[in-house]
C-alpha cells in the first residue's frame, strides 16, 4: 500500500477505536506510519480524511450486514424477518464499533453541511436497500413508496434499537422482545382502511 492507502486504513482504524471527534491528524499518522503531512498532502484535511474512512467503513459494514440479513432459503416471510431481527441484534452487540459510527455520521452531518447531502443520499439508498431485503427482490425493482414506507420505518425501528443497545448494552433488547413490541404495535395500527 502507499501512503494514501495507509491513512485510509489508518484513519478507519481510528474511527473505530476512537470515534469521530477523538481521532486526531497525529492519531491517524501515527496509525498509518507516515507523517502529518501526508494527510493534506493526500486528502486536504482530516475531516476529508475521515469522512473518506467513516463511508468505507459503512459501505464495507452494509454489505457485510445485506449478506448477513438476506433470507434462506425455504424460509417463509415471518421466519425471515425473525431471522433479520437476530441477525441486527447479533450484529449490535458484536460491533458496537461500527453502528456507533453511523451515529457519529450523522452528527458530522448536522455539523458539516456539505456532508449533510451525502448522509441524504445514503439514507435514501438504505431505505430501498432495506425495502428490497424485506420485498425479497433487487433493489431497482423497489418503488419509491416501499423505499419511503417499508424501508424507512424498518431503518427507523433498527436505529432506535441500535441506539438502546448502545446505551445500555447489558439490557439491550433482544430479537424476541423487539418482535413482540412490532406485533403488539401492529394491533394498535389496526387495519389500513380503518
Amino acid at each position: 500500500m502507499g501512503n494514501r492507502e495507509d491513512l485510509l486504513a489508518g484513519a478507519k482504524r481510528c474511527l473505530r477505536e476512537q470515534g469521530y471527534d477523538r481521532t486526531s491528524v497525529r492519531d491517524i499518522a501515527a496509525a498509518a506510519g507516515v507523517s502529518t503531512a501526508a494527510i493534506g498532502y493526500h486528502y486536504g484535511s482530516r475531516e476529508a480524511l475521515l469522512t473518506q474512512a467513516l463511508f468505507g467503513l459503512l459501505d464495507e459494514w452494509g454489505d457485510s450486514l445485506g449478506r448477513a440479513l438476506a433470507p434462506e432459503a425455504g424460509d417463509d416471510a415471518v421466519r425471515a424477518y425473525e431471522r433479520m431481527w437476530e441477525g441486527l441484534v447479533r450484529q449490535f452487540a458484536e460491533h458496537p464499533d461500527l453502528w456507533l459510527a453511523t451515529v457519529e455520521l450523522f452528527l458530522q452531518g448536522r455539523r458539516q453541511p456539505e456532508l449533510r447531502s451525502r448522509v441524504a443520499e445514503g439514507m435514501a439508498e438504505g431505505w430501498r436497500g432495506m425495502g428490497a431485503i424485506l420485498e425479497s427482490v433487487p433493489e431497482e425493482s423497489v418503488s419509491e413508496r416501499s423505499a419511503r414506507t417499508l424501508g424507512m420505518v424498518q431503518t427507523a425501528l433498527m436505529s432506535g434499537v441500535m441506539i438502546q443497545s448502545l446505551g445500555n448494552p447489558e439490557n439491550a433488547p433482544s430479537a424476541a422482545e423487539v418482535l413482540e413490541g412490532l406485533r403488539a404495535l401492529a394491533k394498535l395500527a389496526g387495519p389500513a382502511d380503518s
